[in-house]
């Protein structure tokens, strides 16, 4: 099952993706996929519906329906990121390895639909392109004992694009990250949420990131320095982690901010990639629509 919200900006409708290509709406069931449908078991009501076949079929967008597709999750009340979480992206960085944790934050109202454009903050010359594994929390999380348990509170996963701004972020940044990471339409996130009872743990997906066609980032969530167990673990001794919440957990090796490639101008298209999530694509505009 893929699970997808559909409609315009503020009035997306739940839907899910059964495995066998057929869409349906979600809409009997729930009015929207936020933390309040996840928290109750909402993904296996879904589940239990489509085997009872009580769902009501609808048009894929990909049909060409013209139906917008939204981020696979309303309205996070956070979204936690953790940095330098690649060693080969430390590295290019300029950076050892960290042996704990970095954790930021981003607004919540960066996250938009995995196709809805990306604007280029007034001014900016260093907005760059960070593709993601991320992490849908499906129930609460606080103090676990160990990180065998918290793939339980793991509702399930997304390709998300950490969008940064690299001068806000490291040299105006006063000394923390969120300045170069909350700009508007700083977070495509989607075009899917997979059950983690589908996905599994995080581990072994390639992940990938292309400009204008090009390759940029391509590697494997298996490389990740903390893995997705861990990251909630260590997440929940310093927060509660609420249903719904979005955790980004990092950026492989290969962007802007390694000099080996231009920053985002406008006109530019990014596409970001996990095996088993899908792809999103985004055209860069330059300023306020």
């Amino acid at each position: 099952m893929k699970f997808m919200r559909l409609g315009p900006v503020g009035a997306e409708k739940p839907a899910v993706l059964a495995d066998d290509g057929v869409l349906y709406d979600l809409s009997s069931l729930t009015a929207d996929i936020d933390g309040e449908f996840l928290a109750r078991g909402g993904l296996v009501e879904a589940a239990t519906a489509l085997a009872a076949r009580t769902l009501r079929k609808i048009d894929d967008p990909a049909d060409g329906s013209g139906l917008r597709i939204g981020a696979p999750i309303a309205r996070p009340t956070a979204v936690i990121c953790i940095g330098m979480n690649y060693a080969a992206h430390a590295a290019e960085s300029g950076s050892q390895p960290p042996t704990r944790t970095v954790i930021f934050f981003k607004h919540p109202n960066t996250v938009v639909g995995p196709f809805d454009a990306v604007r280029i903050p007034p001014g900016s010359q260093k907005t760059d392109w960070e593709v993601e594994l991320a992490v849908v929390i499906g129930t609460r999380a606080r103090y676990l004992a160990s990180p065998a348990e918290a793939l339980e509170h793991v509702a399930g996963f997304a390709v998300s694009n950490d969008v940064s701004e690299r001068e806000y972020q490291l040299e105006i940044s006063g000394g923390q990250w969120s300045k170069g990471k909350s700009s508007e339409t700083f977070n495509p996130l989607g075009p899917w949420l997979v059950p983690a009872s589908e996905f599994g743990d995080g581990s072994a997906h390639g992940i990938r990131s292309w400009v204008n066609g090009e390759a940029r980032q391509d590697s494997n969530t298996s490389d990740l320095i903390f893995d997705v167990a861990q990251v909630v673990y260590e997440l929940s001794q310093y927060m509660v982690l609420e249903p719904g919440d979005l955790i980004n957990t990092g950026t492989p090796q290969g962007v802007a901010l390694s000099g080996r490639f231009p920053y985002l101008r406008d006109g530019d298209t990014v596409e970001c990639e996990i095996d088993g999530l899908g792809r999103q694509s985004q055209r860069v505009e330059q300023g306020v629509a």
